[in-house]
């Protein structure tokens, strides 16, 4: 028995005004991503002080996680709160400890590596966080990528490593002869930082996504937790310097719009996936050269058009566009 459709080309569904709105919403969450994402590093550029960072880093990612928790906390108050009827317990809010102390762990890990390795491989090694998350959230999700989607993603990765080896070029900057090296312990070190980095985003991707609760209630989670790793960092850290020491504007700019991005990529890992941020990180490095070109008289290295050409045949690969 064959059901033959009748309808006539003026009966072709089209998306309602709400879903497009909803679409170019998501849109514009992601763009703004990639600027916040690629200005981290101009905007660090801009507080130094005679070439120094005058502030506490671990007090700016407190207040950071700080601010989240505010955010989340208002937009709570104002959409979800009548529409949450469960009773808030402890099992609820325990699953967020542990992407809170991966999170807090790699971050040390970060300032540990820097004495096995000098900096420029470092940059390099880090790219293979693409591939980490990649293969956990295959393997975690139970998600079969093409051939074409590995393809892209491995893209992703060599327009990375061409970046960070020398995409951007300080003329202000004496050339050195620095040496690359790695030591056997370093290396060591990078596997595990590249597979925490995987396992925090993919485990809170998970997280979100099986919950039934709004996603303001888990940022709320995720946050409070990150506040209590990041707190005992900053004091076990003994900061000589007093907490709020060498703040400026641009320190503000900088905490508003990291917390701003969190609450973003919170969104993008339960409504789409870890994939997705790949890719707007990805794309961010486009925009810390171009900034960088224009704020801080920075030069582009033909790397930088190379990598630039790979990102965008990976999105083509990736999402068909």
């Amino acid at each position: 028995m064959f059901v033959v459709n009748n309808m006539g080309p003026e009966e072709i569904s089209h998306p309602s005004t709400s879903e497009m709105l909803r679409g170019a919403l998501w849109g514009l969450m992601l763009m703004v991503s990639v600027l916040i994402y690629g200005s981290h590093a101009p905007l660090i550029s801009l507080c130094r002080v005679e070439g120094q960072i005058p502030f506490s880093s671990s007090s700016v990612v407190l207040l950071i996680e700080f601010c989240k928790l505010v955010m989340s906390s208002v937009m709570l108050l104002l959409w979800d709160c009548k529409s949450v009827k469960l009773q808030v317990t402890w099992q609820l809010a325990v699953p967020y400890a542990l992407p809170a102390i991966l999170y807090g762990t790699n971050n040390n890990l970060v300032v540990h590596m820097q004495h096995f390795m000098d900096p420029s491989s470092f940059q390099v090694l880090s790219n293979l966080k693409i591939v980490s998350t990649a293969l956990m959230y295959s393997f975690c999700l139970r998600q079969n990528l093409s051939t074409r989607k590995w393809l892209a993603l491995s893209l992703l990765m060599v327009a990375g490593v061409f970046y960070s080896y020398g995409g951007i070029h300080d003329l202000e900057e004496p050339s050195t002869n620095t040496d690359l090296y790695i030591s056997l312990q370093g290396l060591l070190l990078m596997v595990i930082y590249c597979f925490i980095s995987g396992l925090s985003a993919v485990y809170t991707e998970v997280t979100l996504k099986t919950q039934k609760i709004p996603l303001n209630l888990q940022n709320i989670f995720l946050y409070s937790f990150g506040i209590i790793v990041n707190f005992v960092v900053h004091v076990t850290g003994s900061p000589s310097s007093g907490f709020l020491d060498g703040f400026s504007l641009w320190v503000l700019v900088i905490i508003i719009s990291q917390a701003l991005n969190g609450l973003i990529m919170s969104a993008v890992m339960k409504h789409s996936s870890n994939l997705t941020r790949l890719f707007i990180i990805s794309f961010s490095m486009l925009v810390n050269g171009l900034l960088s070109y224009l704020l801080l008289q920075i030069q582009l290295t033909l790397l930088f058009f190379v990598a630039a050409v790979l990102i965008g045949f990976a999105v083509y690969l990736f999402y068909g566009i």
